[in-house]
């Protein structure tokens, strides 16, 4: 029996020193604990066209983005169940939709070599974008090591703390090792916060007694940029080689 998630949240990103993470876990000891997840490897392949169409579209910052993607929590299996993930964005807020769903069947359906596995709102809406963009197959594929949050006080909050942010745009498995490029300097930090409203105000205090500023930050989206960048820096040194 297939499960599915929906989510509605803002998520609020910065990007922190190890001082500034160190300082962090100082100040959430009253507030957050590690959830029972822990800390995990993260694996994700997003599809895309071969020309890149979902990513350029986000770069562009537009009121309304989506992204397509299957998620791992551990290592997999063609036949290990993963969560098939369609993530939108509008006017600031994060809508997500997600099944599970055996790698190997997700993997056919979603390359267009396989029917819909079930009918079901959200399968439906995943059908209708792999549908719409005709020729989506795996793009980027993304890993790294997250630490997730939740409250002591059972508040609506989860946070996210996210390190060795790898990609690559080959080997594009769940199925396949941890490599990749380094998307973020290693010595860096991602931090998430989800919310359905507005941040606590320990955490807002804590922000601004810091000067941390939240950005705009896509992992896919900084992986294409940079890997973009690359190839051209590549092609202009072969032309004048």
């Amino acid at each position: 029996m297939a499960s599915a998630n929906v989510f509605k949240r803002y998520e609020i990103k910065y990007i922190l020193t190890k001082s500034e993470k160190s300082r962090l876990m100082d100040t959430m000891k009253d507030h957050m604990r590690l959830d029972k997840y822990g800390r995990t490897v993260i694996r994700n392949v997003y599809y895309d066209t071969p020309d890149h169409l979902l990513i350029r579209r986000s770069l562009d910052k537009p009121v309304y983005k989506e992204k397509l993607r299957v998620r791992a929590y551990s290592n997999t299996g063609a036949h290990d169940n993963v969560y098939v993930e369609l993530k939108k964005k509008y006017e600031g807020i994060v809508y997500k939709r997600r099944i599970v769903l055996p790698q190997d069947v997700a993997s056919e359906w979603l390359c267009g070599n396989g029917c819909k596995p079930f009918n079901s709102q959200i399968a439906d809406e995943i059908e209708y974008v792999r549908s719409f963009y005709g020729n989506i197959a795996p793009g980027c594929f993304l890993s790294y090591e997250r630490e997730a949050y939740e409250p002591i006080d059972g508040s609506d909050i989860r946070l996210t703390l996210d390190e060795n942010i790898l990609g690559r745009d080959y080997d594009l498995a769940l199925t396949k090792g941890i490599y990749g490029d380094f998307i973020l300097p290693k010595e860096l930090t991602l931090m998430e916060i989800k919310v359905p409203g507005a941040i606590p105000l320990w955490m807002t205090a804590f922000l601004t007694k810091n000067d941390i500023r939240k950005v705009s930050f896509s992992k896919y989206g900084r992986y294409y940029v940079n890997e973009t960048a690359r190839k051209q820096d590549h092609e202009g040194d072969r032309l004048y080689a």
